[in-house]
């Protein structure tokens, strides 16, 4: 039954050379939810290594796109075809250049914001409408780049937090599954100002 089963992919490029970047937190949170779930990412179909476990009482299959960021519709749009999830089961965890580092919100639907990897997934999936729980990473300093900025890896200030702020994501994609996105909009954006 794929009533109660959700999918999560945390975004990312794969490789060593790209692990500490700031565009790799969505891998991040996929490793804290895998080691919740008690789960081992495997090579999987569509280019994916995946996981598979329970988050919350629901069956989960955390997947890491093996395809770069800008191809990451390919595998999330495969794997839900291959579970036949709907963008209401599919929850997409992502660096956010607009929100500062450390914040964690969620959503649904919406637009990419220039992220190659969500332009990817709404390409691929057909839809914007799937969740997405979005990982401040902050803006570039001066005018660097953000294609530049988000293949940085995370400051040495903030690779001390980085931990944390994985967790709280992982804390929010837990609070989604179970309770629901205005529940845990609640908890997660209390600490926002009043114009976000």
């Amino acid at each position: 039954m794929t009533g109660d089963r959700w999918l999560i992919a945390g975004l990312g490029n794969p490789g060593p050379a790209y692990a500490g970047n700031r565009h790799n937190a969505g891998f991040g949170v996929a490793d804290v939810l895998a080691a919740r779930a008690g789960a081992r990412f495997r090579a999987s179909k569509f280019r994916t290594v995946a996981a598979a476990g329970q988050l919350a009482g629901l069956s989960v299959v955390i997947i890491k796109p093996l395809t770069f960021m800008n191809e990451s519709g390919v595998a999330v749009a495969g794997m839900a075809g291959y579970y036949r999830l709907g963008p209401g089961h599919t929850v997409v965890v992502h660096d956010e250049l607009d929100l500062p580092f450390g914040t964690v919100r969620l959503k649904r639907g919406g637009g990419d914001n220039g992220h190659n990897g969500l332009r990817s997934v709404t390409a691929h999936l057909g839809t914007r409408d799937y969740y997405r729980v979005r990982i401040g990473i902050g803006r570039p300093p001066g005018r660097m780049d953000p294609a530049a900025y988000v293949l940085r890896d995370f400051s040495a200030p903030e690779q001390q937090e980085l931990p944390l702020l994985l967790d709280r994501a992982a804390d929010a994609v837990e609070m989604l599954l179970a309770s629901g996105l205005a529940a845990a909009q609640n908890a997660f954006h209390a600490d926002a100002s009043p114009a976000e």
